[in-house]
């Protein structure tokens, strides 16, 4: 295989694996938070190298707060007005 082509094939599935990631994001947030914490507490494990217990860290779901009035599923918004 020429060099120029495998650029050209490892570019494209760059591309595709961030658009992805991107739409998953977006259309499945929950999914998301479980996926990233799994793998964090993956990385985390005892007797794991430091630079992988470094990347465990920052790919880790920021913590979430008391959860509020709303009971926590980061999905706060406007709220459509009562119909009468």
């Amino acid at each position: 295989m020429d060099a120029g082509l495998l650029i050209q094939y490892l570019i494209i599935a760059v591309a595709v694996l961030v658009s992805a990631w991107v739409v998953l994001k977006k259309q499945a947030p929950g999914t998301v938070r479980k996926l990233r914490g799994a793998l964090a507490l993956a990385l985390l494990g005892p007797g794991r190298a430091a630079w992988l217990q470094a990347l465990g860290r920052k790919i880790a779901p920021p913590a979430t707060g008391g959860g509020g009035a709303c009971g926590g599923c980061d999905s706060c918004g406007p709220t459509p007005p009562k119909q009468h």
